[in-house]
């Protein structure tokens, strides 16, 4: 690409202002019919042939920006003013990352920048950076690279370079307890924030629908594996339809999927408010404050729709009428058991939040270093299906770290409906499972919990990709 950048654009070498020639040389490239405009296609196919192909989202962000008068079409004056315009704000970018205004990038500014951004990464990875954008083999990017590189892609600023790497709302596994997304200003201003976080939860309900029998099944195994150690995958599915019928496998899932709302606002707020408390006015935050401020939102949003989360597991075990709906379920336990029945397992979901958020959160920053490291030849951007399976993994990491807090806050919740079975608190259960049934008997259930991640990681990413198209969520 810098090569034939280099061809076409022969004024470029050492002119900042740059002269219409240089833009008509280009748009001439572009326009494939020769009608004096560009339009959406010949766009696509233009950037294809130059050996510069971006992927759908960005091609169309470089379209919608530059069309001013929206007309389809992009003419010359609009292709040469968007150029243009982009080109500043990528000097802005490029001079905040030359700390010491030499007129080069470094790999040591690289890494300084990043750190300010919460993002640690090693000298070496950012020269393995440097290398994709470096066209004379220096080891530095002076300007000319750094535009003619970035001269088509449609990110503003060093924020949303490396944004390639940002943790996705858009990906729903089931639990609730990862950190919170970063939101730049831009998107705090502009309302993007709200149409992105919507748009994950309208996901996380298609997802967390889709998986519901393996969710269920789940639930059932946690609570009633020790009684027998027949139940199996199988005979837990023959099992529930035999008593409830198809329909049952969905038992719970509304009280599931109605806590989504509720839970994704408060944890929002709740990550400001921690953020702004842990750094200073202006101050970028850190990974480590990061993490605090997730683990305590987290903590916060639990603790406010943790009712929720009992009603969702005594649905799920109940029989088949023992419950009409949420309303019947709340007024029985609140009638019988009192208000504290609400909070039962409270505790241990509590503790939960910290080997789930922080193990999640260092898996996904090994990943990212092991990709950045080995893999980073030609591009930072790691591409959609690494950064699934990334996030998968990682979040498949912190459940089975904090496995055994879940099942116990699960047999908590569900111990009064049980015959028989004594009221033990956190460390009592711990005691008795492990006496009865061993270290195996904190991971019952766990195999059907697996078994949902990567249906529910790509439904919940179609999805999240087809809301944001129709809530006008702009691609970074």
């Amino acid at each position: 690409m810098l090569r034939w950048l280099r061809f076409v654009l022969p004024t470029a070498a050492c002119q900042e202002a740059e002269p219409p020639t240089r833009y008509e040389t280009l748009f001439q490239a572009l326009d494939r019919n020769g009608d004096g405009v560009v339009d959406i296609g010949e766009l696509q196919e233009g950037l294809r042939n130059l050996g510069i192909p971006l992927g759908q989202d960005a091609e169309e962000k470089i379209f919608t920006t530059g069309d001013v008068n929206k007309d389809g079409k992009l003419d010359f004056e609009e292709f040469m003013k968007y150029l243009k315009d982009h080109e500043k704000k990528m000097k802005l970018a490029f001079k905040s990352l030359d700390k010491n205004n030499d007129g080069k990038i470094e790999a040591s500014e690289i890494v300084q920048s990043l750190q300010t951004l919460g993002l640690t990464i090693s000298e070496q990875q950012a020269e393995l950076i440097l290398q994709s954008i470096d066209a004379d083999g220096t080891m530095t990017v002076d300007w000319n690279e750094w535009r003619d590189y970035f001269l088509f892609n449609p990110v503003t600023d060093i924020e949303e370079i490396i944004r390639f790497w940002k943790h996705s709302t858009g990906i729903d596994i089931g639990d609730s307890l990862t950190i919170p997304d970063e939101f730049t200003e831009d998107e705090k201003k502009s309302g993007q924030w709200w149409r992105q976080l919507l748009a994950g939860g309208i996901a996380g309900a298609v997802s967390r629908t889709s998986t519901a029998p393996l969710d269920r099944l789940k639930i059932m195994m946690q609570v009633h594996g020790s009684k027998s150690d027949k139940m199996n995958i199988f005979g837990g599915f023959r099992q529930m339809v035999k008593e409830g019928g198809i329909r049952s496998l969905w038992r719970g899932n509304g009280t599931n999927v109605i806590k989504i709302a509720p839970e994704t606002a408060v944890k929002f707020w709740a990550y400001e408010q921690y953020k702004k408390l842990l750094t200073e006015e202006g101050q970028k935050i850190g990974t480590f404050e990061r993490f605090i401020s997730g683990s305590m939102a987290g903590a916060t949003a639990q603790t406010f729709i943790y009712p929720m989360e009992v009603m969702k597991t005594r649905l799920a075990v109940g029989k088949t009428g023992q419950y009409s709906g949420i309303y019947d379920c709340a007024k029985k336990i609140l009638k019988h058991e009192g208000l504290g029945a609400f909070y039962k397992g409270y505790v241990p979901n509590l503790l939960g939040i910290i080997p789930y958020a922080g193990i999640d959160l260092a898996v996904y920053e090994l990943l990212k270093s092991y990709w950045l490291d080995n893999f980073a030849k030609d591009s930072v951007n790691p591409g959609v299906m690494v950064l699934l399976g990334c996030g998968a993994l990682s979040s498949t990491c912190g459940q089975l770290a904090s496995y055994p807090l879940a099942l116990v806050r699960t047999r908590m919740q569900a111990q009064a409906m049980l015959e028989g079975s004594p009221q033990l608190n956190m460390v009592g259960l711990f005691r008795r499972i492990i006496s009865k049934e061993g270290i195996p008997g904190l991971y019952r259930g766990i195999t059907p919990n697996f078994m949902k991640v990567l249906p529910a990681v790509g439904i919940s990413y179609v999805v999240y990709e087809n809301m944001k198209q129709t809530l006008g969520v702009t691609q970074k």
